[in-house]
């Protein structure tokens, strides 16, 4: 039965900071232990990024799963499921067509070139200013992609925990264990806390079946509730989520994300051979249909258990992202310690996603901006000038956070939105490296600009002209008798409370544009790329195949050895 009308509700106890603190001291733990086990640090600077590419599959996998898709997920994922419905699983389809043309096309160019920086790939197949171009696009994606996790993945949580107390105690701690440990350490921390998000996710799930009467019964009321949606095949571009937004426009999020991101090609390539690469990619498509699954699932049961009262409809909450944490402190009143595992589950997603961006962006900067013009220096000072860029970043990442402002997009679709902008434009640049010989510098730095400023155009205006919830898709939420006397869970179908944002021009012409769901960004950039550098190639003059050095196109793979 649903409790929401209680405002005295307790918020964090004693308990629940215990098992978040313990989450934290076991995050450090390992990665010092990682840091130090053998007695000594790494011997270089690239053993530092690339854990001495002697990784094995699993552990690596599980890091891909939990280094993007995390506090996104513990917060996101149940509000979007909740709001828009069980759809929202078609999302692992989306990931699944990632992983698998990651493992086919990307993964053996990069594993066998033996590369740190994805962005080395740029400066090899078109010139180093292509290569500076793609450093400096991921630097600024890496810290604004960091910011919408920090900031935006821990203030909504509302429980009592001050927001300056959850930036600098998980910065700090992940800034320390990446920086004395690498590659390593950031690898097995994650390992840890994919497994403490999943513990959470079970958690919520089974104690929240239970309070609603079971399983049935969560199922009786989402299909009474219009959740249990999987036939929605509605090809319009406006709608937030249908089969087609999720698994195209979703794998070509992923794709830019997984395919051609440092921060996680930098882990595949530090699996001991290519084969075991390819198998971490399994491993990690595994680990992201469990996450999606849990987040999503524990949605249904939210929405099942609010379906007498729904607390955004109620003002109990001011937004859809404060639904889990509201949710997770009502169900869990009574068990102390249970709301701090929520908690410890949304900031292993902090503490991952935070650790990969600072490991990432000091490889980048590293081997492409500094390693340039650093040919004399031993590796021990390269090593030093690593972990002290790492620690830079680290405490970058804790400034950004901290002073920058909050968007009102939400945390899935700002960190979808924040991808699609800056990394959709590199995964066409990627995409015509590797794919189409006759591309040229030209070709590819005009179609970067093309391609960025599509996307930052459909971005920004879709921020000011938001689209309408009916044009979403956001379905009705039960909303029923809110009183204390109230049992019953088979409240009345409620339109949500409109937006707050003035709509200034109708709903035709150019603001259809706007109005597309923003997971379709990243698509429409990384097409505008390829389109427009494969004209401006021809018309600049297309480059001459055998011109093109070894490995660098996917057609001559085959030809191409294994440089490790």
């Amino acid at each position: 039965m649903c409790m929401c009308g209680d405002p005295s509700r307790p918020g964090f106890g004693v308990a629940d900071y215990s098992v978040f603190a313990v989450m934290l001291l076991i995050s450090m733990a390992i990665g010092l232990f990682q840091a130090l086990k053998k007695g000594k640090t790494e011997a270089t600077a690239d053993d530092f990024f690339t854990g001495g590419r002697k990784m094995p599959a699993i552990p690596v996998g599980l890091s891909l799963c939990a280094s993007f898709m995390s506090a996104v997920q513990v917060l996101g994922v149940p509000a979007e499921a909740m709001r828009y419905g069980y759809k929202f699983l078609y999302m692992c389809l989306g990931q699944s067509i990632n992983s698998l043309l990651t493992a086919l096309l990307f993964l053996p160019i990069f594993y066998r070139l033996g590369l740190t920086s994805t962005n080395q790939y740029l400066r090899l197949r078109f010139g180093r200013a292509t290569q500076l171009l793609g450093s400096i696009q991921f630097l600024i994606a890496t810290v604004s992609h960091t910011h919408t996790h920090n900031s935006q993945g821990g203030n909504p949580l509302s429980t009592g925990l001050n927001m300056w107390v959850s930036l600098f105690s998980t910065g700090i701690i992940c800034t320390v264990y990446t920086t004395v440990g690498g590659m390593k350490a950031v690898i097995w921390t994650d390992v840890f806390q994919i497994l403490v998000m999943l513990s959470g996710f079970l958690a919520i799930f089974i104690h929240g079946t239970v309070l609603v009467g079971g399983p049935a019964r969560v199922l009786e009321i989402a299909y009474n509730g219009s959740r249990l949606n999987f036939n929605d095949f509605d090809p319009d571009l406006r709608k937030r989520y249908s089969f087609w937004s999720l698994s195209v426009g979703g794998a070509m999020v992923w794709l830019s994300m997984y395919g051609v991101n440092q921060a996680q090609v930098q882990r595949f390539i530090s699996c001991r051979t290519e084969r075991q690469a390819q198998w971490s990619l399994f491993v990690n498509q595994i680990g992201l249909c469990l996450v999606v699954g849990s987040a999503a699932t524990c949605g249904i049961v939210m929405f099942a258990y609010y379906s007498s009262c729904d607390p955004l409809l109620s003002g109990k909450i001011t937004s859809a992202d404060q639904y889990m944490p509201y949710f997770v402190l009502e169900i869990f009143e009574s068990y102390p310690g249970f709301p701090g595992l929520f908690l410890a589950c949304a900031y292993s997603g902090t503490l991952s996603t935070a650790s990969t961006s600072i490991n990432a962006m000091a490889a980048v900067t590293m081997e492409d901006l500094l390693k340039p013009h650093l040919h004399n220096l031993p590796e021990k000072k390269l090593l030093l000038i690593s972990k002290a860029l790492s620690f830079f970043f680290g405490s970058l990442c804790i400034i950004v956070a901290a002073l920058s402002s909050l968007l009102d997009w939400g945390v899935l679709q700002g960190s979808f939105t924040v991808m699609g902008v800056v990394s959709g434009p590199l995964l066409g640049a990627f995409t015509l490296g590797m794919f189409f010989p006759w591309a040229n510098q030209v070709g590819v730095l005009c179609g970067v600009a093309a391609g960025f400023s599509v996307s930052l155009w459909l971005a920004i205006g879709s921020t000011l002209y938001p689209p309408s919830a009916e044009i979403m898709g956001v379905l009705p939420l039960l909303g029923g008798d809110c009183s204390p006397s109230n049992d019953s869970l088979s409240g009345s179908l409620v339109t949500e409370k409109p937006s707050s944002i003035v709509h200034l021009h109708p709903d035709e012409g150019l603001h259809n544009f706007y109005y597309m769901s923003y997971l379709y960004f990243g698509a429409m950039a990384t097409s505008t790329v390829i389109l427009v550098g494969l004209l401006v190639s021809c018309v600049t003059g297309a480059t001459k195949r055998n011109t093109i050095g070894p490995g660098l196109l996917w057609w001559d793979l085959h030809k191409f050895k294994l440089v490790r």
